[in-house]
């Protein structure tokens, strides 16, 4: 069998980062992947913004960059995060940074796909729910747990009064939660169906048995097949 990352839920500080159409080339450029090994992304993961032009190194404004950000395991972004291109690596840099989940109005829908599979938490909230979230994340002190099991996101930080102390509902799609609770991908999925699926193939032989290949075709014989 084949299996997703198994991902139940994640915790840790939150970063901010409010930027509307964060691209997969800015998450990791084109120019940084120079290795088909999928590690070694995490140094690479915002590379336009974390870097300086000017001599390669770390600019200190950036977010990433800072005391106590550069431990961030959640992020909170703007609408459309990780439009552009299919880019896998993302995902991947994010995951090697140390990122575990990205709470966003929106994202691109491959790069939510793509995360699906390697077990990254896409979480969607309306825009003043985020809002408020980076504004809390801004003192360095906001920590979360986001619990895909509960559909629920819970403050470590002390709740003020706007908090819910029930924790922040949000909607996640039924198939993929249940890939990343039990760790089971889309064709682990449809195997459980495989009784159906032996039963329609048998059927279909019958109906349409142009549209399959033939059966116990005689090997070739100088090149020839026997007729």
């Amino acid at each position: 069998m084949t299996h997703t990352h198994r991902v139940d839920q994640v915790c840790g500080l939150a970063a901010p980062l409010m930027h509307d159409h964060i691209d997969t080339d800015v998450i990791i450029p084109s120019r940084e992947i120079t290795s088909p090994s999928r590690e070694g992304f995490g140094p690479k993961l915002f590379a336009p913004w974390r870097y300086r032009a000017s001599d390669g190194q770390e600019d200190p404004s950036f977010i990433l960059n800072r005391q106590p950000w550069r431990q961030a395991r959640v992020l909170i972004a703007g609408r459309n995060f990780g439009c552009g291109s299919s880019r896998e690596m993302a995902v991947w840099a994010l995951q090697q940074f140390g990122i575990g989940c990205v709470i966003a109005p929106s994202f691109g829908a491959i790069f939510r796909q793509n995360s699906v599979r390697n077990g990254l938490l896409t979480i969607e909230l309306p825009m003043d729910q985020v809002q408020q979230l980076a504004d809390e994340a801004l003192t360095g002190s906001l920590t979360l747990r986001v619990d895909l099991a509960a559909l629920r996101i819970h403050r470590a930080s002390p709740p003020s009064q706007t908090t819910h102390g029930s924790g922040i509902p949000f909607n996640f799609d039924p198939d993929d939660r249940d890939m990343l609770l039990t760790g089971r991908d889309a064709i682990d999925r449809a195997w459980d169906h495989r009784e159906a699926i032996e039963a329609f193939e048998s059927q279909d032989r019958l109906n349409r048995p142009w549209a399959w290949p033939a059966q116990d075709v005689p090997a070739p014989v100088d090149g020839r097949t026997r007729g």
